[in-house]
């Protein structure tokens, strides 16, 4: 996704276009192993209902460097491995990593988050290429992911960019209506699901500035049988700035709630060219844990959307998208001051 975090090869050609994006994890990303270890499941942050996932990359970092001596860098890492953080479910099978995950929310009496991110065209071909290979394979994909969830307590964030990529014109207009079409539906379907809600991803301020442009986008796809909708997924933008941007776009839709990703915005987002901010951009902190304790009406939970630790692509010395980066997420821990 190009949204501040995405696209090294389109660069020049979408620099135009504000170059504000974000930019989601990729399923090829190790971020479905749950529950497969024996291991007691680590506490969650104060006031978070939401479920943590004990086999995460964090999780099993933590463990690493405590067999090997680095305690004090270990117990600055369950900053990010004891809180709970959405789970990108991977590849053609959503299934058993969505039953883990929701079955041992279950057992913990917590929500599981999870993100569905598997739209045809994903990310303009960019850092996180690739969804399913057409529409119907997408509503294969929808439907098995929605029965997966059965009647579990679960909150999915609802295909990262997809919108946003048709507002900036970086997917191609051809494709603008299948996906409209497609997200309705896949909005109507997960709701058939009695304790999943479900909130459509809305970009971030630092990408679509003016909010207006985002909304009959938004209402094409299906917003209004959604939750609500969410923000600053995978990015760095404010709380100030991410709820000033919510409000707006809320009363243009009717008083919609949203959620905000706050996994990394601690220190808010990087200077200088936008164009280069967004990808694995240096001394960033992890932002308010996880809640829905948020103390505004309109805002539902703050929530860890990208996973706090995977890269945002091959910049910066990074890994791929979406593959855990321990250096990085030390640093986002450390800077976090608490």
């Amino acid at each position: 996704m190009f949204r501040p975090t995405r696209t090294l090869a389109a660069l020049s050609a979408l620099a135009a276009l504000g170059l504000a994006t974000g930019c989601s994890s990729p399923p090829g990303a190790d971020t479905t192993a749950v529950a497969r270890e024996t291991r007691a499941q680590a506490s969650p942050a104060a006031g978070s209902p939401f479920w943590v996932d004990p086999s995460s990359p964090a999780a099993r970092q933590v463990r690493a460097w405590e067999r090997q001596g680095r305690g004090h860098d270990a117990r600055l890492l369950r900053r990010i491995a004891d809180r709970p953080a959405a789970l990108w479910p991977a590849g053609d099978r959503p299934e058993p990593s969505i039953r883990e995950a929701t079955g041992a929310a279950a057992r913990a009496g917590r929500t599981a988050v999870f993100v569905a991110y598997d739209i045809p065209h994903r990310d303009c071909g960019q850092h996180s290429a690739g969804g399913a290979p057409d529409a119907n394979a997408y509503r294969d994909w929808i439907e098995r992911f929605a029965r997966a969830l059965g009647d579990s307590d679960a909150l999915v964030v609802l295909e990262p960019d997809a919108v946003a990529h048709i507002v900036d014109g970086c997917t191609p207009v051809e494709y603008h209506a299948e996906r409209e079409q497609l997200l309705a539906e896949a909005i109507v379907r997960l709701k058939r699901q009695p304790r999943t809600k479900v909130y459509l991803d809305a970009g971030n301020p630092a990408w679509i500035e003016d909010p207006r442009k985002l909304v009959e986008p938004l209402g094409r796809a299906g917003v209004a049988n959604a939750d609500g909708f969410a923000l600053n997924v995978s990015n760095f933008q404010t709380d100030a700035a991410i709820k000033e941007y919510g409000r707006r776009l809320s009363a243009a839709l009717g008083g919609k709630h949203f959620v905000m990703d706050t996994s990394r915005n601690g220190n808010g987002p990087l200077g200088g060219d936008p164009s280069d901010a967004w990808c694995n951009p240096p001394g960033r902190a992890l932002g308010a844990p996880p809640t829905t304790d948020t103390g505004d009406p309109l805002v539902d939970a703050y929530l860890w959307i990208k996973r706090p630790g995977e890269s945002d692509g091959q910049c910066r010395g990074g890994p791929a998208a979406g593959q855990w980066w321990a250096d990085y997420a030390l640093g986002l821990a450390r800077n976090s001051g608490a």
